[in-house]
């Protein structure tokens, strides 16, 4: 198992109890066409790890694949890297997109291989076991694609329910298309595989109640497989028809072009003008985030009083707005 591998498997793992489900909340509809890097699923804490995509494969069951990308974020596999590992991918393909390289060696399960997100991100600042979120007021999923071969889209309950159920989460197929697909389905739709036979049943329903994260997974016989993730969001989300395309056309290309955004120091308070529904992220000359913070309306501020004096470079994604800018904070 890799650095990258390693971490993130242990980001991931979870145990769940009543005491870490978050109340359900608005999810906005990610399109990697707007440039939006984090999924905005209305149900993150206040860790600020919700949201963000991961990757993983067979590998920690002995097999072999892995995804093969065409562009990649960085080489040092600490957790800042891992948190940003996918924004120039996104950049770059309008979505998640790479080939799966599946391979059996001597695996006798099919081999595998998925991206994802966390719907609540960590339990706490101290504790990275991810929470759970009552993600019910979704509905269901809208999913825009493309791929060579089948998906699977999983519903993910985290590592303890997932081992209990011997990984035969509820999943909904989506057909291979080459030339893009959107779905949309209800948590009714989800059901777990029929070979199952195991005394722990999960339907849809049952496991958007306790939604630890939402799994794209590539399942199939030795080959490479090219995919593209493009959408999702709620079941009445605006997934667009095919992949590529900004949602709303006209709203994103007027932000980008005419707004008046603008990110605002004074007395180590930093604040944002003119953008709303969007993440904040601070960071020092080593590329490393020291203070981030969810922009909900334009009198968002995050206090800077803990950082040193110095140069800062100031990143805001949202759905409206995407911008830099550097601070000097004396």
């Amino acid at each position: 198992m890799n650095k990258k591998i390693a971490l993130t498997a242990s980001i991931f793992a979870t145990s769940i109890t009543a005491t870490n489900t978050f109340a359900a909340g608005t999810f906005e509809t990610w399109n990697g066409a707007d440039g939006v890097y984090k999924v905005e699923t209305g149900l993150g804490n206040e860790t600020g790890t919700y949201g963000i995509w991961y990757d993983f494969d067979d590998r920690a069951y002995s097999g072999i694949s892995a995804i093969r990308y065409e562009i990649n974020a960085c080489y040092d596999f600490d957790s800042d890297c891992i948190k940003h590992f996918f924004d120039p991918i996104i950049d770059y393909c309008d979505g998640i997109c790479g080939t799966a390289v599946l391979d059996k060696e001597t695996v006798t399960t099919t081999p595998f291989v998925g991206v994802g997100f966390n719907v609540v991100g960590e339990t706490s600042n101290t504790n990275t076991i991810p929470a759970a979120g009552d993600a019910s007021a979704w509905g269901g999923l809208c999913v825009t694609y493309t791929s060579d071969t089948d998906l699977a889209l999983e519903l993910g309950l985290g590592e303890a329910i997932d081992s209990t159920i011997n990984y035969a989460n509820p999943t909904v197929k989506l057909p291979a298309s080459k030339t893009g697909n959107k779905v949309v389905v209800s948590w009714s739709d989800f059901k777990q595989p029929s070979s199952y036979n195991g005394s722990v049943k999960f339907d849809g329903e049952s496991a958007a109640k306790q939604l630890v994260g939402v799994h794209f997974k590539i399942q199939a016989n030795p080959g490479e497989y090219e995919f593209r993730i493009c959408a999702v969001g709620p079941k009445d989300g605006t997934c667009p028809e095919k992949c590529g395309i900004p949602t709303p056309p006209e709203a994103i290309k007027i932000a980008r072009v005419t707004s008046t955004v603008n990110a605002i120091m004074k007395d180590r308070m930093l604040s944002f003008a003119g953008v709303s529904h969007a993440t904040a992220e601070v960071m020092n000359s080593l590329g490393q985030v020291v203070a981030y913070g969810a922009i909900k309306s334009d009198v968002t501020t995050l206090n800077l009083a803990h950082l040193d004096a110095g140069m800062y470079m100031v990143r805001v994604s949202g759905k409206s707005a995407n911008f830099t800018k550097k601070i000097v904070l004396k």
